[in-house]
């Protein structure tokens, strides 16, 4: 009777495609794209003073580099993707298996000679300070300032004037 019981709680019901992400073969060097199935909840109050909560399913891709996988393809595998956004260095670990994930992609496969490519986070931060130490070099002017120089009022004999509110503040 025991053998049956086991035997039957070993059939697991997932939405997901195991044996499809199980054959990518994600691992470090890979430039993925993750698409993600993103629910936000907003909460609020109508004209009738109850409180509402509005559902509103979007999908979100974040598309990086796989620092490391951990625990390959069973249950528990986790894979970590770094992006560059907006200048910031941004990393997220997903579940490989994970219900929230709609699709994986890989976008490049790079040859890579480590496992674990955790050193990428302190070159990236070395290529930026290097970018800035470069920047301050330059004494660049930007047009905004430019804008306010020209339009500054000047008297009839060409010297600049200052309004009263001006010297006040």
């Amino acid at each position: 009777m025991r053998a049956r019981v086991r035997k039957y709680m070993r059939k697991v019901i997932t939405p997901v495609n195991i044996e499809g992400r199980a054959k990518l073969g994600i691992r470090a060097g890979d430039t993925v794209r993750v698409v993600q199935n993103i629910i936000e909840i907003k909460k609020g109050r109508g004209t009738d003073k109850k409180e509402k909560t509005i559902k509103n399913a979007r999908k979100q891709t974040f598309e990086g580099l796989v620092l490391s996988v951990k625990h390959g393809t069973e249950a528990g595998g986790m894979f970590t993707v770094r992006a560059i956004l907006s200048g910031v260095g941004v990393e997220k670990t997903f579940p490989l298996y994970s219900p929230v994930i709609d699709s994986i992609e890989i976008v490049k496969r790079s040859r890579v000679r480590r496992a674990k490519l955790y050193f990428i986070r302190e070159k990236a931060t070395k290529a930026v300070r290097r970018q800035l130490r470069n920047a301050r070099m330059v004494h660049l002017m930007s047009d905004e300032t430019i804008a306010e120089v020209e339009s500054a009022p000047t008297s009839e004999d060409g010297a600049p004037t200052a309004n009263i509110e001006e010297v006040i503040v």
